[in-house]
């Protein structure tokens, strides 16, 4: 935390504090709520981009992938954002278009 003194224009003495990410962070995980829903978003992001490495070593298109899934481009698309939930049947077709299996432990 940083402590930041500011005059204003009345001459009155403004105090404000600066925290850090990790602060703001490391207190925030200690609600199990919000650890729970930090960790699953995590996770969401890591499939995202481990789905995209897969495509990107196979040098497949987003398009290509979708052609093979029998899918939309746009499913590809938001599946590797990392922003939008999809099915567990939508994720295991994209997995083995890229040569992945998907395993839920």
């Amino acid at each position: 935390m940083q402590t930041i003194k500011i005059r204003q224009k009345n001459k009155k003495l403004l105090t404000l504090k600066s925290y850090s990410l990790e602060e703001i962070l490391e207190k925030k995980l200690r609600s199990k709520k919000f650890r729970e829903a930090y960790n699953e978003r995590v996770n969401q992001l890591k499939l995202a981009r481990q789905i995209r490495e897969a495509r990107l070593i196979h040098r497949l298109t987003q398009k290509e992938v979708a052609k093979r899934a029998k899918m939309p481009q746009s499913v590809i698309s938001r599946l590797e954002s990392g922003r939008h939930n999809l099915s567990v049947a939508t994720l295991q077709k994209v997995a083995r278009t890229v040569g992945k299996e998907l395993k839920l432990v």
